[in-house]
């Protein structure tokens, strides 16, 4: 990483976001909005400090968590109430990117050795108060932790000028001058800020003050000059706009240079309206805002393909797309293999709801947890069977069967596609 990291702080108490480790100070957003919120603004990491004083509280946690790293497409790393391994376990099956250890308990210490083996260097963050920690236990957290996380900002004077280990300072930063002198120390490979929100600044907004200081930092630059463009006679280039996550085709809509250089630098997608002439950022006024995730350009060079996460509808009228009205439509099966297990998840999760006498799903169901999973097992092993079997047809038809009955366990248990989707994509 050649870049430093701004992270955004989320403490929570009981399901709720609060004002640092002051429990009780609530702030307006809940845990899965705010998480959103940074992410779609530009944060580069979120560090979410479990309060729970109680295992009910800490399983919450434990599930808005989960929430919030299948929404954030930013790294999610969590602390508090680690006391053993189960609990790192939860953190990362979560789909945290790091668990971060407390370093001043003495039984974390010696945990923090055996998580590392179990999970891996790079799963192991280590958060650290106190000068004698690192004096006595630097080996210790070079070869079992990936990150340090430092509460004690007096102590970065105390961390060797070689360190390996990349520190994030987390403090209260009560400006952007106080925020700027860390980053520039050179051990130091971004800060977390716990009053990020009273500044009023956006991470994009952020990122861009910090470049222009000659600090590194993760903005959006394009590859191809604005010059490589071939526009049109109003020097302007379309602009295709498409879900990020579903590939749904939202809009189209024109730039020119202004509104490029605008969207690379707010982060959100910013058009010239021809019928206004003028510029305007997507969801300034209706609050239906599009997220900037991939800018792509076709092979005459004319054409732009923007992949955005779209806030609320694309369409004025307000409906999700602009391509609402069907001209006409060939009757076939969907060849995209997402969309199929969708739709046949969308049915199971259907007769789960709305039950229909002498459906097979439906009597799996009223059967329970174990006669789906005694038919799951049964399927895996005529899977087995099949291919022993010279012909490929035999094995298409149990895989089938197989996915189908793991589907109905999937509803069953409240596990969607995007949740295995999004576990697949992280190893």
């Amino acid at each position: 990483m050649n870049y430093k990291k701004l992270v955004a702080c989320i403490y929570i108490l009981n399901g709720k976001a609060v004002k640092g480790f002051e429990a009780g100070k609530l702030i307006d957003e809940n845990p899965i909005e705010l998480a959103h919120n940074y992410s779609d603004n530009g944060a580069d990491e979120i560090l979410i400090f479990n309060l729970s004083n109680t295992d009910t509280a800490h399983e919450q946690t434990i599930s808005i968590i989960k929430q919030i790293t299948q929404i954030v497409d930013i790294p999610v790393l969590s602390g508090g109430h680690i006391n053993k391994m189960e609990d790192v376990k939860k953190l990362l099956y979560a789909g945290c990117s790091k668990a971060i250890l407390n370093f001043n308990k003495p039984e974390n210490v010696k945990l923090l050795e055996e998580v590392s083996k179990r999970f891996g260097k790079d799963k192991i963050a280590c958060a650290v108060d106190y000068s004698d920690l690192l004096e006595s236990k630097e080996n210790m957290l070079i070869n079992y932790a990936s990150e340090i996380f430092l509460f004690n900002i007096e102590l970065l004077e105390d961390l060797k000028k070689d360190i390996t280990l990349p520190v994030i300072p987390v403090m209260k930063y009560n400006s952007l001058e106080e925020m700027r002198l860390y980053l520039k120390n050179t051990i130091v490979s971004g800060v977390a800020n716990t009053n990020m929100d009273n500044l009023g600044l956006d991470y994009m907004e952020l990122k861009k003050k910090f470049q222009e200081d000659n600090i590194p930092m993760n903005i959006l630059k394009s590859k191809i000059a604005w010059t490589d463009f071939k526009l049109n006679s109003d020097g302007m280039i379309p602009v295709i706009v498409q879900d990020y996550k579903t590939d749904e085709v939202l809009m189209l809509a024109y730039m020119n240079e202004e509104a490029f250089q605008k969207t690379l630098s707010c982060g959100k997608m910013t058009y010239w309206s021809r019928s206004r002439n003028e510029l305007w950022t997507k969801g300034d006024t209706s609050g239906h805002v599009q997220y900037v995730k991939e800018l792509l350009l076709d092979c005459d060079n004319d054409t732009i393909l923007a992949k955005v996460s779209q806030v609320g509808v694309a369409c004025h009228t307000g409906n999700k797309t602009c391509f609402f009205q069907e001209i006409m439509k060939k009757e076939g099966q969907t060849a995209n293999p997402l969309k199929v297990f969708e739709e046949v998840y969308k049915v199971i999760q259907d007769r789960k709801s709305n039950p229909k006498e002498g459906s097979y799903t439906n009597y799996l169901f009223d059967k329970g947890i174990d006669k789906i999973l005694k038919k799951l097992g049964e399927e895996a092993t005529e899977i087995v069977i099949a291919a022993k079997n010279p012909d490929a047809e035999e094995i298409k038809y149990e895989i089938s069967d197989f996915l189908y009955h793991a589907m109905v366990l999937m509803v069953e248990k409240e596990i969607s596609w995007e949740d295995i989707t999004k576990e697949l994509a992280t190893r």
